[in-house]
């Protein structure tokens, strides 16, 4: 008998499906960030410091470049998810190979971008020097895989749509240990230094992105991709970009914002820094397993709207909300508690250690108030409302940290690194109560019309 790798939405109890939703998506997430850690974690112990900081600089950079797109198949999820949900399989169809060319066309175009423009952003960061010319060396190489990068980001969005969020899953294992066999042997053997962290990581994503892809060719169901019928339809297309642009807004946002902060960061000196990117590895496996429950609530809130059930919609809002509270204090301060063992997985010179404790205690401690902030986006873009969100984020937690930066951040008391990460969990406090204020409009408008 064939395997059923999808998740019932519209029907039983909440709670145990959406776990049965989360954790597989929490692994991959967790699995795909490894492939950032693996390059630093090889580079720390069989290159230098500077190849060290310049891997570690460029995370919130290629987020800001990526970021629009990627929240492109935050509209596919949202539409396939309604169409399964009203049984509207012409119209599922039509998404699902939109959604496959314009990944591929979206790729291609960030990978020239990256390429020919990463060092001038990286100036603007304040990297200087050989660190400025391995992180320039390292992001130019990793843009080569954008085309891999989109794919699998929007083939996995239409995989979760339907709830299967385990065959992604098995993907990210296979692609993470051909990565880190691929780092270790550039490195050790080949001695490529940051081109061989960078040679390995497109290697992996262009295998996960295969995986997704011959997963859908072999779907028999409404999800099925066949090459032949691989066009753009003008319709789903502007739903797409209805749906995904202004989340892909609100992403390049909370980048640009990062990028601030970063380029804030860098004027503190070399071991601050690379204290910070080693922080931020740590608490990404945190962001990334609360992110899980952002897109269970895309996903079964997506699905019950086409399903007509509104009734479903509140449970499902108090349900994500209470398990992204239990992951967020649970995760945030297990990463608190064992930060220094855990940071000397990367490093073993104390001063950066040090500095990575500092925003760890910082940050991670109150990480389930970003979870929050982020399941009540889910719950509002699955109920087709993208651009509020968005436009509350902006000022929440872009607009706000800014703000931070350029006043309190400025005067000389409180010119410290902690003042810089203070901006956080102030944006997400913020931003969250504003979104609860946004959905119980929404919600009582929704109930109204349906």
């Amino acid at each position: 008998m064939k395997k059923n790798h999808n998740i019932d939405m519209c029907n039983g109890s909440i709670a145990p499906k959406m776990l049965m939703f989360a954790v597989p998506l929490m692994i991959s997430s967790i699995l795909q960030l490894l492939f950032n850690a693996a390059d630093l974690v090889v580079v720390a112990q069989y290159a230098n410091e500077d190849s060290y900081a310049a891997v570690g600089s460029t995370g919130s950079l290629v987020n800001l470049m990526t970021n629009l797109f990627i929240g492109l198949s935050v509209g596919v999820n949202v539409l396939a998810a309604r169409f399964l949900g009203s049984k509207d399989n012409n119209n599922l169809e039509k998404t699902v190979h939109t959604s496959v060319l314009i990944s591929i066309v979206i790729g291609f175009i960030l990978a020239v971008f990256g390429v020919f423009t990463a060092p001038t952003f990286l100036k603007m960061m304040h990297l200087k020097g050989n660190i400025l010319k391995l992180a320039s060396l390292y992001m130019q190489i990793y843009f080569l895989g954008m085309p891999s990068v989109m794919l699998y980001n929007f083939g996995s969005a239409i995989l979760r749509a339907n709830g299967d969020t385990r065959r992604p899953m098995y993907f990210m294992v296979i692609s993470g240990v051909v990565n880190i066999c691929f780092n270790l042997i550039f490195v050790i053997c080949f001695n490529l230094d940051v081109a061989g962290v960078a040679i390995a990581t497109v290697i992996s994503q262009t295998l996960s992105a295969f995986l997704i892809l011959l997963t859908l060719m072999k779907d028999n169901g409404p999800l099925k991709f066949h090459i032949r019928k691989l066009s753009i339809d003008k319709g789903i297309l502007f739903k797409i970009i209805q749906i995904g642009l202004p989340a892909g807004l609100q992403g390049t946002l909370f980048s640009l914002s990062n990028v601030f902060i970063q380029s804030s960061v860098n004027t503190f000196g070399d071991d601050i820094i690379a204290g910070n990117a080693s922080a931020i590895q740590i608490e990404g496996f945190v962001y990334v397993a609360m992110n899980a429950f952002h897109q269970a609530s895309l996903s079964f809130t997506g699905q019950n709207v086409g399903a007509g059930k509104k009734d479903r919609i509140l449970k499902i809002t108090f349900v994500s909300l209470i398990l992204v509270t239990i992951t967020g204090l649970i995760l945030g301060n297990t990463a608190v508690f064992f930060g220094n063992p855990i940071l000397h997985i990367f490093t073993d010179k104390e001063p950066i250690i040090s500095a990575g404790l500092i925003r760890l205690r910082i940050i991670c401690s109150v990480y389930f108030l970003c979870g929050l902030m982020d399941v009540m986006v889910g719950v509002l873009r699955g109920l087709g409302y993208s651009t509020m969100p968005a436009i509350v984020s902006l000022m929440g937690a872009c607009v706000l940290r800014l703000i931070w930066l350029a006043t309190v951040f400025k005067i000389d008391a409180w010119h410290t690194i902690e003042t810089v990460y203070y901006s956080y969990p102030l944006s997400w406090m913020i931003t969250f109560a504003v979104h609860v204020v946004c959905f119980l409009v929404v919600y009582k408008k929704y109930k109204q019309n349906t």
